[in-house]
């Protein structure tokens, strides 16, 4: 068994896997969800959805994500990570919860993989010179090894004379154990390459395979005349098959997620890490002033991302700074981040406009989502202004492709200031620009946008301080719950007062430790052995989110609502503080 794990094996044929459609593939008594996305990547993954086990093979493949049946989880494409639980809207799935995903090659009309298979699919000689064309692949209720030793018994007419009956055959083992038939008559010749795919230990599947195309309308006759012939073997197989003992059933091993990972919110250890190196390969003028930057794995593949989630870019000159990603979904091959050059730059964005070039490897931290989309509104508003276009990009992206209501409203200086203009035209009528407004023209037409509210709409705001200031008191204003406004600041414009100290016991650690003025919680823990999540460091992005379970938090944060902050069950450990003697947190 362990041998036949390290074989490539056909599982599929090309005209099996047609844009938005899922295949059941079947090998070593595994069974695979098979599908082409629209990007044309050929994705093979365990056919399982991680929630209940339902099969993948029924979901709907929308092009770019693969979406179960049963309770709507959703995979992108390549990585196989979840990207969006109905059940938690508004949470991001943890990176934790991602499908097995196998190896997939697309050559000679066929879909090559395997469990553990070695090096590359096989490279057929007799391929090189002529364009294979797929036979109908038969089932055979029959071991794999028999069917082989059966194949170099088959018969057939060469493509130009299927009408006649006195061609020669003769048959030897190719590469990678595939049976060759060279079948003649007269001066004309065919040759056909037989693969034995073996989906269990009783059953296996004939893959056939011609060197060379039939030329039209002789296409669909040569089809019949193997058809016929490979059933007539296969006949012949399964009566020889019914005599022999049964094999027992090929037992594939399958890992499970817990329940706890699929309900929980990735925790990312370490701090800042960077465990990811990225070539930028391409850069280029996405707006007056905005360098959008395009960055591919070095090696492997990109982790998942949902809409809404950010990346730590480290920096040659040692700074680190939190970019949002644009991309739209299944665009897991490389990662799109838009940079403003800001006039008081202090080394970050100046950095990434000046000094990055293309071709420049950086270290980056897997994606974080803190301002998580949700896919359950009746209506979704997207408020963006300036560089705040990036993770609401992604959103409406999302949305749009789903058919889900949305409008995306873009304030911005001039259209010579609206990031990536292409990617907006694909919006078509879901973008609302609003252009050259001061602020008093831009309250104006915030009241106008926000007085409809409903229940189950929902709010995205991204942009500068005082426009995030105005949009959230506008609705709060027309009635809009702080549960249904969501929000993400570039930087804490806020005055951080670190004067005070205190004491904060870890409930989980059984540890006391002191805070002293002039040091945040934060660096408290880390001088201490405690391993926190952190990204921004600055209060914007809800990274070190800690829960508190005594004392009286003093917020100094913009990520928390007033709701949130009222609650005083949580706290932002890379610059709030406290205004009781004491906080209890669960760390």
């Amino acid at each position: 068994m362990e041998t036949l794990q390290r074989n490539w094996y056909p599982i599929a044929s090309s005209s099996d896997l047609p844009f938005r459609h899922t295949f059941h593939g079947q090998l070593l008594g595994r069974e695979f969800a098979v599908w082409r996305a629209d990007d044309g990547y050929v994705n093979v993954w365990e056919n399982r959805c991680l929630h209940r086990g339902v099969r993948l093979s029924i979901g709907i493949n929308d092009g770019a994500e693969l979406k179960c049946q049963y309770h709507g989880w959703r995979y992108a494409n390549r990585t196989a990570g979840c990207t969006y639980i109905p059940a938690h809207p508004a949470d991001a799935p943890a990176r934790t919860i991602c499908n097995r995903t196998y190896p997939a090659v697309e050559q000679y009309g066929l879909i090559w993989s395997g469990e553990s298979p070695d090096g590359e699919p096989p490279q057929i000689a007799e391929f090189d010179s002529g364009v294979p064309f797929a036979l109908r692949p038969i089932p055979v209720n029959a071991p794999a090894d028999l069917v082989a030793s059966k194949l170099g018994e088959y018969t057939f007419q060469p493509s130009a004379r299927i009408d006649g009956d006195g061609a020669t055959v003769q048959s030897e083992i190719g590469p990678a154990g595939c049976i060759s038939l060279m079948s003649a008559e007269d001066d004309v010749a065919s040759r056909v390459l037989f693969f034995v795919q073996p989906v269990d230990s009783n059953r296996s599947v004939i893959r056939g395979v011609l060197c060379e195309c039939p030329e039209p309308p002789d296409e669909h006759a040569v089809l019949m005349h193997h058809n016929q012939r490979v059933s007539a073997l296969r006949d012949l197989i399964e009566a020889e098959a019914v005599k022999l003992p049964t094999p027992e059933p090929m037992q594939p091993v399958i890992h499970r997620v817990s329940e706890e990972l699929a309900s929980m919110p990735q925790q990312t250890l370490s701090g800042r890490t960077a465990p990811l190196r990225v070539q930028v390969s391409r850069k280029w003028d996405a707006a007056d002033g905005i360098a959008g930057i395009e960055l591919t794995a070095v090696n492997g593949q990109l982790p998942t991302f949902q809409p809404g989630a950010h990346i730590d870019v480290h920096m040659p000159n040692g700074l680190v700074r939190q970019y949002s990603l644009t991309n739209g979904p299944g665009e897991t091959q490389s990662y799109t981040i838009g940079v403003k050059l800001e006039p008081d730059s202090r080394g970050g964005s100046q950095c990434m406009h000046e000094d990055v070039r293309q071709g420049d490897v950086l270290a980056i931290s897997e994606p974080r989502n803190n301002f998580p989309l949700r896919r359950d509104a009746i209506e979704t508003l997207f408020v963006a202004g300036g560089i705040g276009i990036t993770p609401l990009l992604s959103m409406a992206r999302a949305l749009g492709h789903s058919n889900l209501p949305h409008e995306l409203h873009y304030f911005a200086q001039s259209g010579q200031h609206m990031a990536f203009p292409d990617v907006l035209a694909s919006l078509d009528e879901a973008l609302v620009p609003h252009l050259g407004l001061d602020p008093q023209a831009t309250g104006k037409q915030l009241d106008k946008l926000l007085g409809g509210y409903e229940p189950a709409m929902h709010l995205y705001v991204c942009g500068p301080g005082p426009m995030l200031e105005a949009t959230r008191r506008i609705a709060a204003e027309h009635g809009w719950p702080d549960e249904s406004v969501h929000f993400e600041y570039f930087k804490n414009t806020n005055e951080i007062d670190d004067s005070s100290s205190f004491e904060i016991d870890l409930a989980r650690s059984v540890m006391t430790l002191q805070v002293p003025a002039g040091k945040t919680i934060l660096e408290v823990l880390r001088d201490s052995g405690v391993d926190v999540p952190s990204s921004c460091e600055q209060g914007a992005c809800g990274t070190c989110m800690t829960t508190v379970l005594e004392g009286e938090p003093d917020h100094q944060d913009v990520y928390l609502n007033e709701s949130e902050k009222s609650s005083g069950d949580c706290i932002m450990t890379c610059v709030s503080r406290a205004k009781s003697d004491r906080l209890v947190l669960d760390i």
